[in-house]
């Protein structure tokens, strides 16, 4: 789940940062994304029920690198940063401990499977010299449209994930489609598909 298409980041990128690789400008958004974070009392009720459920999944998953939990107040639900931080909302604290599980799950899909790098990489075909203004406008349109389709594409694994993990974890994989009608219903964006078409994915897993 991320909060923005990585690629309007980097057309709207500021001067100061022409010139740079392009890895390191994607680093530099996710590290000032971080940073104006507000965090939970990480000595809370709920934030101590999540950090619980998040400690239940660790053994039961095989990841590249080590991971951190962040659970923070504010707008954000959830979202995997650096590939390796799991920011999510402190309201987790109220959902059912199954559907904890599946948020949580998902952020540590996009671990497990790299994602970050991926997008990364992404961005280096496109991008593969130096961030200057009118190299990154001739590509906009293409990368777009491809960072587009690779998000909804790692949403999707992220799902499949999430659902393969809970039934290790024990909970009912009913619990995942309950919550994405418990959630706003939503169409296609540009990093995320609608949730009618993540419902329908999640169905064909089990067929």
């Amino acid at each position: 789940m991320r909060a923005a298409l990585l690629a309007l980041f980097v057309f709207a990128a500021p001067p100061v940062w022409c010139g740079e690789d392009i890895l390191d400008v994607l680093d530099r958004s996710q590290h000032q994304q971080l940073d104006a974070l507000e965090l939970a009392d990480p000595g809370s009720p709920e934030a101590q029920r999540v950090q619980r459920s998040f400690e239940r999944l660790l053994p039961l998953v095989t990841l590249p690198v080590k991971v951190r939990l962040q659970v923070v107040r504010g707008s954000k639900v959830a979202e995997c940063l650096l590939g390796r931080i799991i920011v999510v909302n402190v309201s987790l604290a109220d959902l059912s401990e199954g559907e904890r599980l599946f948020v949580l799950a998902h952020e540590l899909g996009h671990v497990a499977h790299g994602h970050w790098s991926a997008m990364g990489r992404l961005f280096q075909k496109h991008i593969p010299d130096e961030v200057v203004q009118h190299k990154t406008d001739a590509v906009a349109g293409a990368l777009g449209r491809e960072a587009s389709a690779l998000a909804h594409e790692q949403e999707y694994a992220a799902d499949a994930y999430a659902w393969s993990v809970l039934a290790r974890v024990g909970e009912s994989r009913e619990t995942a489609l309950a919550l994405f009608h418990t959630l706003p219903m939503v169409n296609d964006t540009a990093t995320h598909p609608g949730t009618r078409k993540r419902v329908a994915h999640l169905r064909a897993l089990t067929q």
